[in-house]
């Protein structure tokens, strides 16, 4: 049997939404899923990191969670256009906030209009497979900017990057933007290394957990290899285990 990739499992080209109706629908897609969201400002290599708390179709507003770390306020209060990206499933939602956003300091927010347009790109060959809570995958994260290594878990994977869990707040350790060189899971036909560009950072004080998402960066193919395997693996086993329970 063959396993060649079908036309679905092809990259589909982006598209641009322009109507409120889907805008808002995808934004507040992003609000409930509690996707983080990567900020640039233009002009600056510095990323931060917010997420969308308010979405308000009828009046055309938006609201952000305050920035992480927070000294993007200072870019966002003198007014430069920035540019917002957020994943959900693989999924790749993206606009440009020319607007200026308001601070609203009652709240710890920013608040501004809803963007004209929004890129929405579907990217099925980076399908993100979920490892089962009783199979996590043993991982660490080094590299020259860290003084020693962190150990975690690997929640999920996709070709193109991975989310991780780590016990106690580390945020502080780590950097948005920051390449670790590396990144090493020990996969169940063995480990894997490669370097890793972390590209959200959060810390939920309430479960005294950090969660933390990278993208791998300059793959070698053999580790690219490696992954799409284990990616393979998942989805069969997510397959099989939907069969059964149907």
């Amino acid at each position: 049997m063959s396993n060649a990739p079908s036309a679905d499992d092809a990259p589909q080209p982006p598209k641009v939404l322009s109507t409120p109706l889907e805008i808002s629908a995808n934004l507040r897609m992003l609000q409930e899923s509690h996707d983080p969201l990567i900020i640039t400002f233009h002009e600056r290599s510095q990323r931060f990191q917010s997420f969308v708390i308010d979405v308000d179709r009828e009046a055309g507003t938006l609201a952000l969670d305050e920035m992480i770390p927070r000294d993007g306020e200072r870019f966002l209060s003198a007014g430069e256009p920035f540019r917002i990206e957020g994943f959900h499933e693989g999924v790749r939602i993206a606009w440009e906030q020319p607007q200026p956003m308001t601070i609203d300091e009652t709240n710890g927010c920013y608040r501004g209009s809803m963007p004209d347009e929004v890129v929405y790109h579907q990217r099925r060959n980076a399908f993100r497979a979920a490892l089962k809570l009783t199979a996590l995958v043993n991982v660490e994260l080094g590299g020259e900017k860290l003084k020693t290594p962190v150990n975690g878990k690997l929640l999920d994977i996709s070709a193109t990057g991975c989310k991780l869990r780590f016990d106690g707040d580390i945020s502080d350790r780590l950097q948005l933007g920051q390449v670790y060189e590396r990144f090493i899971a020990a996969l169940p036909y063995g480990p894997m290394t490669a370097p890793v560009e972390l590209r959200h950072l959060h810390f939920e004080e309430r479960i005294n957990t950090t969660f933390a998402g990278v993208r791998f960066h300059n793959m070698s193919g053999l580790v690219q290899r490696q992954v799409e395997r284990f990616v393979y693996q998942l989805q069969r086993e997510a397959r099989r285990f939907d069969k059964d329970d149907f």
